[in-house]
């Protein structure tokens, strides 16, 4: 086998045991924790990295970092899974930040939501029980406060606002739980059905002129009498009720499970072959829908990889392969590939370790397209070990073998 195919066959393993990386993703973000991923999804919905870059295009799967800026288009609509088993729902045109986030189960986790324009809809995780004073959402004209809370925030520009009888500022509705609204140092409790309102400024300087204002309540935030008509629900309102009303429970078995992952060891909890099958159906799907950034958000930031191929004088050859090789040489595969195929003939799956933390899986796959113009078909045998890091399980080690 000569070195180009060499290459071009370890380019067609790397597409199928390793990650796609989508060639908006960044190093930077390779690198950093993901704090969510997209659970619903649809129309079109950007992350603009906070280092300069170009922006990605989300997809099911598709994880989120710290800092990213999220931006939806006019028929953009998306279901953010976080890491605490919280919720957001972006709604079309929403502009936001996830500035700061940690969600480790400790008393320090923390939320900081910056929501710039449009609206959001957020099913507070447990970040809300751990750290109240850091799970917050500000906005251009005031500080919201979350108290274990279902709320929709809303931020109506000027230029939104024109041609309505709506008021451009912060809204916040609540839906269950509460919130309280801040602008300055004046603040306001909101109860479930009620929504709270805290206007915009005239110009940059009127919060310093605020103080010799003769109409200083006009500034404060105030209660209103009804809902306003731009809180309408999205496509995937059902699934969100549906979330909302199971959240208690789901984020406190997701805490506990990650303060005592030992807890979750037992027989009737961790099976193995259902972990596994799990893993690899998720696994399999972003891989043939070419999703890299699903595909990364599963694996560990220092997972290994290594393709043995038969040459061709029969002999049988083991590269090793750091992350930023994978990287490169999946980039270059992808743009070869066509057709691309697979179905797995067997799956076997056990644990490496007492708890349920470690397992090993052992799959033999069939594999077929086009390289390069030139059709191929190969089979291999696929052997991934994943590890349970933050309440996720991820591959740490990753090898594929020709037969």
């Amino acid at each position: 086998m000569s070195r180009k195919s060499v290459r071009l066959f370890l380019g067609a393993c790397l597409a199928a045991v390793t990650v796609l990386l989508s060639p908006l993703a960044t190093a930077q973000q390779v690198d950093k924790a993901v704090i969510g991923t997209v659970w619903r999804l649809q129309g079109n919905i950007e992350a603009q990295p906070q280092v300069r870059g170009p922006a990605r295009k989300l997809a099911v799967n598709s994880p989120i970092y710290a800092g990213e800026t999220i931006r939806a288009s006019a028929n953009g609509e998306a279901l953010l899974k976080m890491q605490d088993a919280g919720l957001i729902a972006v709604r079309p045109n929403a502009e936001f930040v996830v500035e700061r986030f940690a969600a480790k189960g400790e008393k320090q986790d923390h939320q900081i939501v910056k929501l710039l324009t449009g609206s959001l809809r957020i099913v507070t995780g447990w970040i809300g029980k751990l750290n109240r004073a850091e799970n917050k959402v500000v906005t251009p004209q005031a500080t919201i406060g979350i108290r274990g809370t279902d709320h929709e925030p809303y931020v109506l520009t000027p230029e939104h606002a024109a041609g309505s009888k709506n008021l451009p500022g912060t809204y916040n509705k609540v839906n269950f739980g509460g919130t309280t609204l801040t602008v300055d140092d004046n603040s306001l409790d909101i109860d479930p059905g009620k929504v709270g309102f805290a206007r915009e400024t005239a110009s940059p300087n009127q919060k310093g002129d605020r103080r010799t204002r003769a109409l200083l309540t006009l500034l404060l935030p105030v209660l209103l009498d009804k809902i306003p008509d731009f809180y309408v629900p999205g496509n995937f309102e059902n699934e969100i009720d549906q979330y909302a009303a199971q959240v208690e429970q789901i984020s406190s078995k997701a805490l506990e499970d990650l303060q005592n992952p030992a807890s979750n060891s037992t027989s009737e909890a961790c099976e193995p072959q259902a972990i596994a099958q799990i893993w690899l159906d998720q696994f399999d799907r972003a891989l043939s829908e070419r999703n890299g950034d699903s595909l990364i958000a599963m694996l560990a930031p220092d997972v290994s990889a290594r393709a043995t191929i038969r040459t061709r004088d029969d002999k049988m050859r083991s590269i090793e392969f750091t992350r930023d090789e994978v990287v490169s040489s999946t980039l270059q595969a992808i743009k070869s590939l066509e057709d691309y195929s697979h179905r797995r003939l067997s799956l076997t799956a056990r644990l490496s370790a007492p708890a349920c933390t470690k397992l090993r899986l052992r799959s033999l796959v069939i594999e077929q397209g086009k390289l390069s113009g030139k059709p191929y078909r190969f089979e291999s045998v696929e052997e991934f070990e994943l590890e349970r890091i933050d309440g996720r399980w991820l591959a740490v080690r990753m090898e594929t073998t020709q037969r």
